[in-house]
């Protein structure tokens, strides 16, 4: 494989196998009129990355051939379609990693983080972009203001989550929070609910050093919980000391049967449970009891038309993500391999970041 003649090599990670990635050449597809030619600079790993990392699948999607990782990403335009008027040669963007189709009845009525025929990078059979250059539409990468880092453009992508699922739960200044899990997408859920006007926090986690972390970031209280569905009746008394009795939304961020359990009886009636992680793809929960407290339960895939208002938390200072970046790495082989197995092995990694 080469790239286009006179061009220095493009290369990319690729996944070949279970825990096995390469660094290899990845050609582009040619520029199309509405696309820019990106420079990748900063990425980080998201959990989804860790999980077709070590499966070779994350949920219903399947890795059947090699494929270029990563989504997490922000970088410098390099070329711009004949089309393209918004962005010019230089500009640091972040990129948002889903393209929709444009046409279903989803997208047409905004909804297209749900498009069924969504190509989002990394997530197979669509190369991702942790490579020294990708193809985008130049409608889906957002320039950043110059007091934003492309560190913190690349962070732009899983803050996304946080905001999508405040604005699906409805979170103001008036609304008291639960938040089950303090791992990544946990911490920058409660960065948006704050930014969202939310007065009062509440963090949960199995793992002090994560309610540690979370406390540092401003978690108003914190509380260590077990994995033992035993405990829910235990746990919930304790959140509702903690929260003064109150819990107007909570998020689950895991998404297993004793979180999911903890989140809809702590939950206040007329409350609403939003749930963004999927640790299992069924689960038995008390829906009845809080189905009779009218407790509504609303999910989120990814986001949409999240990115303005994320750069806009970073530019204004609303929103600080730079603490959560807790490690680095070149784009080597070496550090590449390194950089996988240490945001697979949890611990006190919560984002690993590559600089290209």
């Amino acid at each position: 494989m080469a790239a286009d003649e006179g061009d220095e090599k493009n290369m990319a990670a690729w996944l070949v196998g279970v825990r096995t990635l390469r660094i290899q050449p990845y050609i582009l597809p040619p520029l199309g009129p509405h696309e820019v030619k990106v420079r990748i600079k900063a990425l980080g790993i998201c959990g989804s990355d860790v999980h077709h990392f070590k499966h070779m699948r994350c949920a219903n999607f399947v890795v059947k051939k090699p494929m270029v990782i990563g989504h997490e990403c922000a970088g410098i335009i390099e070329e711009v379609g004949s089309q393209v008027k918004s962005l010019a040669v230089g500009d640091r963007v972040a990129l948002e990693p889903g393209i929709s189709c444009g046409e279903c009845h989803l997208c047409k009525q905004g909804r297209y983080n749900l498009c069924p025929k969504m190509k989002f990078f990394g997530s197979p059979p669509t190369n991702g972009s942790l490579a020294n250059q990708v193809v985008h539409p130049a409608d889906l990468c957002f320039k950043l203001p110059d007091n934003v880092s492309l560190e913190e453009g690349a962070m732009c992508e899983p803050l996304s989550v946080g905001v999508h699922a405040c604005r699906r739960a409805g979170i103001g200044p008036g609304t008291r929070i639960l938040i089950l899990g303090a791992g990544p997408i946990g911490l920058v859920t409660m960065l948006a609910a704050r930014a969202f006007g939310a007065p009062t926090i509440l963090i949960a986690d199995v793992d002090d050093r994560r309610l540690s972390f979370a406390k540092s970031l401003g978690a108003d209280q914190t509380i260590q919980v077990t994995p033992s569905i035993q405990d829910v009746e235990k746990e919930v008394e304790q959140i509702r000391e903690k929260s003064g009795g109150i819990v107007d939304v909570s998020f689950d961020c895991v998404g297993f049967n004793k979180t999911m359990a903890t989140a809809l009886q702590a939950t206040s009636s007329g409350g609403k449970v939003c749930l963004i992680g999927l640790g299992q793809t069924e689960m038995t929960v008390p829906i009845t009891a809080a189905s009779a407290r009218e407790v509504d339960i609303v999910g989120i895939f990814r986001y949409r038309n999240t990115w303005p208002l994320c750069i806009e938390f970073l530019r204004s200072g609303k929103i600080d993500v730079k603490p959560l970046i807790t490690h680095r790495f070149n784009f080597t082989q070496e550090e590449l391999e390194q950089a996988f197995e240490t945001s697979a092995g949890g611990g006190n990694a919560i984002k690993v970041m590559f600089h290209l």
